[in-house]
């Protein structure tokens, strides 16, 4: 362990465990393929289908990059892409019926995962938490994933 406080590593290695508790629980639902930056791209799908470049830039990588995760996630039965009905040259990439429960099998989990780990906490979970989130808030992290402007 440092010998002085390093938020940095501590906060990293809370995201690991948790991260993997997750993943562990979506598997245990029948979503062994989700891997972390699927849930990036969900989020931008939630809203509706988006182009392939429009998802590239939103997810700060180049459109090749974009397109091997979006083939990756049809592959598996997340997403499919349709002609655009404005202009069939373009191609939206939407969510399936699999990928929403993908996201809702996700939700649950880190709601099982947060809940445990309050739990462990006991009387000073809230203080706990009111602390990482005025961090998050301080740094303009909480603000970002709001936005849904973390990229991964």
């Amino acid at each position: 362990m440092p010998s002085s406080p390093d938020l940095t590593l501590l906060l990293t290695a809370l995201a690991a465990s948790c991260d993997a508790a997750v993943r562990a629980r979506l598997v245990a639902a029948g979503h062994d393929e989700v891997r972390t930056v699927h849930g990036y791209v969900f989020q931008h799908l939630l809203v509706g289908p988006v182009r392939v470049t429009d998802l590239a830039d939103l997810l700060g990588m180049t459109a090749q990059g974009a397109s091997k995760v979006v083939a990756e996630m049809e592959r598996v039965g997340y997403v499919v892409r349709r002609p655009d009905p404005g202009d069939s040259r373009v191609r939206l990439v939407e969510m399936t019926p699999r990928g929403y429960e993908a996201v809702e099998a996700g939700r649950a989990a880190r709601a099982a995962v947060t809940a445990e780990l309050l739990a462990s906490l006991g009387t000073g979970a809230d203080r706990v938490v009111d602390s990482l989130h005025d961090l998050a808030d301080r740094t303009g992290a909480l603000r970002d994933l709001m936005a849904r402007r973390l990229r991964p």
